[in-house]
């Protein structure tokens, strides 16, 4: 089941990979890329989605594309530089992609809405910007979603060491997941797949948190205040990207949470489709806050959802309590000031 889908999806991601990583060689490595320019990442973004985009639709013609970006950027004539950028680069990887339109329009057929009826395609070109921008972690993520429910999920991982993070002889390796097939990791020049499977770790003291290296993307403070409820020992590892899903799942990892900082935060679904099915075919478990299961039936975003808890299985419950707990104290503590200001 889904064979095409999976070998076509492995195939674009891997093709799309070697393109951000070009990317981000070619444009980091002259040292002339400053904070404040993200151009660098822009590039990446838009010539891994026309890439990818252009190879599904040649297999997948009818199946449309959730992505992040559109072609309106790029067709502004005071964006010309960056436009050439992202051109030469498509044209690079994909010679078939011959006119400017064509680049815009596979690019713009990312613009699909999504929802519970029917399937599409899920991508976040570079999952990870700030990570990219370092010369640090980030995913090209893809998934297949169906019906609502997410069946297909594909993250390659660039800069992600093939078997541990302490083990860095090989790096650069791609987890795949079939729904009801498992989860699998290989080399980006090794097609030989390795089946995974999260920790078998039952007590916290024990077990490795991971957490968004920016603060913006999840309360640090927060999972800190966790951490210290459960009793957990280790300090938590920061990384950008989808690849917290992939080191869950191989067992390297074992809770990863996303905290949002501010209310009205929806997650987007291409952040999350492709490692959630990669951890959940590897036994482990992701949810939301609450403990419900992530909704990919309601468009671009996680509207029904707030933050992300994704474990092993055996802690999911603990730390979904502890998640409560430092919550409801925070919503305690608010609900205190506000009335302190109001008697002020």
């Amino acid at each position: 089941m889904h064979e095409m889908e999976r070998r076509a999806a492995i195939e674009a991601v891997v093709e799309a990979s070697s393109l951000g990583a070009a990317v981000q060689s070619n444009l980091l490595s002259t040292g002339a890329v400053n904070k404040e320019d993200r151009s660098p990442v822009t590039v990446a973004d838009f010539g891994v989605q026309a890439l990818i985009s252009d190879m599904l639709a040649t297999s997948f013609p009818d199946v449309p594309l959730v992505s992040e970006e559109d072609s309106e950027l790029l067709r502004n004539p005071d964006n010309e530089n960056l436009k050439d950028l992202v051109v030469a680069y498509v044209r690079r990887y994909r010679p078939t992609l011959t006119k400017e339109s064509e680049i815009f329009k596979a690019i713009d057929r990312g613009k699909a809405q999504g929802g519970g009826l029917g399937r599409f395609w899920a991508l976040d070109p570079i999952d990870g910007t700030k990570g990219f921008l370092r010369g640090g972690q980030y995913v090209v993520a893809l998934a297949l979603i169906e019906e609502g429910q997410v069946t297909l999920g594909v993250m390659g991982c660039p800069n992600l060491p093939l078997h541990s993070l302490q083990k860095k002889d090989y790096l650069g390796c791609v987890f795949a997941a079939v729904k009801g097939e498992g989860s699998y990791c290989r080399g980006f020049d090794e097609p030989e797949e390795i089946k995974i499977s999260v920790s078998s770790l039952s007590d916290p003291a024990d077990a490795l948190f991971c957490e968004s290296f920016e603060p913006s993307h999840s309360s640090h403070d927060q999972v800190a205040h966790i951490l210290e409820l459960l009793g957990a020992k280790r300090p938590p590892l920061r990384m950008d990207s989808q690849g917290k899903y992939g080191l869950l799942a191989r067992g390297e990892g074992t809770v990863y949470l996303r905290l949002p900082t501010r209310e009205s935060y929806e997650e987007k679904i291409w952040d999350h489709a492709a490692g959630t099915i990669i951890v959940e075919e590897a036994g482990g478990r992701v949810t939301d806050l609450r403990g419900k299961p992530l909704d990919f039936s309601r468009g671009r975003t996680l509207n029904n959802n707030k933050g992300i808890v994704a474990t092993n299985g055996l802690l999911h419950e603990r730390v979904l309590q502890a998640v409560k707990a430092v919550s409801t104290g925070n919503a305690l503590r608010h609900s205190a000031q506000s009335a302190g200001k109001s008697r002020g």
